[in-house]
């Protein structure tokens, strides 16, 4: 597949199909991520990989799109490492394409994908819930699984109007 066609065609998906998504499916996903561009190469991004159904239900409760998390087959949080860090900007702005390219990867593989970052309003809550230490701060969680058949479109902007 092109990787514009890739770019144009994918969607947030926020509603799922029962199935089970592969560990190898998640690697691929994460390895996706593990790729993206950092400041330095520091790689600030760290996953955690959340299948478990009471865990998800907790979180699902520290958002307003809880459903989302509950109905996904698998979420994964993504949290900058502090500890690594040499630039706040620079670095969230990695963990932003490492998000770009995990949600890119999910619908090559016919997943559907959600980013979330409504819950971050709650991730120091978060954090206690999955037992990860302050100095890792979730940048988002991102819910995963087997699309609806529901279409999905999109508009944008025209390039005129995003050039200065």
């Amino acid at each position: 597949m092109d990787i514009l066609d890739v770019i144009r065609n994918r969607r947030s998906v926020r509603e799922f199909l029962d199935g089970e998504i592969s560990k190898e499916e998640i690697d691929k996903i994460l390895e996706a991520g593990r790729w993206a561009p950092s400041g330095l190469n520091n790689q600030p991004w760290r996953f955690s990989v959340l299948r478990d159904k009471k865990i998800r239900e907790e979180l699902a409760k520290l958002t307003h799109y809880g459903d989302i998390i509950r109905d996904a087959n698998v979420c994964i949080a993504v949290f900058l490492d502090k500890s690594s860090s040499y630039d706040r900007t620079k670095d969230i702005q990695a963990i932003g394409a490492c998000i770009q390219n995990m949600l890119l990867e999910a619908h090559s593989l016919g997943l559907g994908a959600c980013w979330l970052g409504e819950i971050l309003k709650n991730k120091n809550l978060v954090n206690r819930i999955l037992n990860i230490p302050d100095d890792k701060e979730l940048m988002a969680v991102i819910a995963v699984g087997y699309p609806s058949k529901r279409e999905r479109k999109s508009t944008r902007k025209s390039l005129g109007e995003l050039l200065l």
